[in-house]
């Protein structure tokens, strides 16, 4: 392997610091503790697998010398395949692991969830979508907070922000951002025509205060009472928080909450993910087509994914596949898609390695 020295590199370092985690002043120091088990959590795996790899590396030279043996050359002959076997895949997997990590993955998510074309039927669409996301959330034992909801008139919602806390969320959900697009017959169609309609899907990696510097001069800040559909539970105080940066003009509004100071807390929560991903995309055009794909946002014009009702099939459009499985799909069952999506990606980021 071409790769030895860099992974012989990491096990030293691996080494390293499982003696420095065994020192008296960095047990009695928790940042420093907290930092060096991090990384040594995160080196892991790969120096597993680097220790797996020389042993199989080992056992084939060894197989090799055999051959010469009349008494053991027919025996190392059958097992020289299956050791060539395990290397290669070995080495991919290496080589997956030593893919340069995106800073956002360990973050928590920000996913927002719009109706997009389509009326009363894209609503409906866009809350079976906030639906599918909780439940998938919930399977995974991650906690989902709503930041900001905005009911539709006739069911469904014409927007709803969630975050979203767990073991690398964004690193999970970053493909889901883009324009879905959804295929069935409406409950108020009487023709059983199908209709086509869409939601919109942003994934934001969550923003830290250090990450996005907001002037509270920049700040245009408005109350006003909750909106909403009517019924038992309306927050009729005037307590609706709704937040302007004037210098991108970005609104951000939250009343789901009682108070004043909570819905500006999740409004600003809300404004300082959407502002890191503005930078962040930014960048990510500036450096190429490829990294904009890493950043999770994508470009919301074009469709990622169609689900079809009628014939039960969800098809992503990207990796072209298609799965018949839809009402399990709508219930959570995403994990199938999310590997394949994830795994298309390494692909991608190994094939660009090559070439560099």
């Amino acid at each position: 392997m071409r790769i030895k020295e860099k992974l012989q590199s990491l096990v030293a370092r691996y080494r390293e610091l499982e003696e420095l985690l065994c020192q008296p002043d960095v047990l009695q120091d928790q940042q420093r503790y907290t930092t060096f088990n991090r990384e040594r959590v995160e080196l892991q795996p790969i120096c597993e697998a680097f220790h797996h790899y020389l042993q199989l590396e080992q056992r084939l030279a060894e197989d090799k010398e055999a051959l010469a043996d009349p008494e053991l050359k027919e025996l190392a002959a059958e097992e020289i395949p299956e050791l060539e076997s395990q290397l290669t895949e070995l080495e991919h997997t290496i080589n997956v692991l030593l893919l340069p990590k995106d800073p956002n993955d360990e973050r928590n998510t920000i996913l927002e969830v719009r109706s997009g074309t389509g009326g009363e039927e894209a609503a409906l669409f866009a809350g079976d979508l906030f639906r599918m996301y909780s439940r998938y959330a919930e399977q995974r034992r991650w906690k989902v907070e709503v930041l900001s909801l905005s009911p539709a008139a006739a069911g469904g919602i014409k927007e709803v922000s969630m975050l979203i806390q767990g073991e690398r969320v964004y690193s999970v959900l970053r493909f889901e951002g883009g324009v879905h697009r959804v295929q069935r017959v409406p409950s108020t169609e009487s023709q059983g025509r199908i209709h086509t309609s869409t939601a919109t899907v942003a994934v934001l990696p969550e923003a830290e205060d250090v990450d996005v510097n907001i002037r509270d001069e920049d700040l245009e800040i408005s109350i006003a009472a909750a909106s909403g559909p009517g019924g038992q539970g309306v927050n009729t105080t005037n307590s609706a928080v709704q937040i302007l940066h004037k210098p991108t003009n970005i609104i951000v509004r939250c009343q789901d909450e009682r108070s004043q100071i909570k819905n500006k807390a999740k409004a600003l929560k809300v404004l300082r993910a959407r502002l890191l991903e503005r930078e962040q995309q930014a960048q990510a055009d500036a450096v190429s087509a490829e990294r904009r794909g890493m950043v999770g946002s994508g470009d919301r014009s074009e469709k990622i994914r169609t689900y079809n009702f009628p014939q039960n099939r969800v098809t992503d459009h990207r990796i072209q596949l298609t799965a018949h499985n839809l009402t399990a799909f709508m219930d959570g069952a995403l994990e199938e898609m999310i590997t394949s999506l994830r795994t298309h990606h390494q692909a991608e980021l190994l094939h660009l390695q090559g070439e560099n």
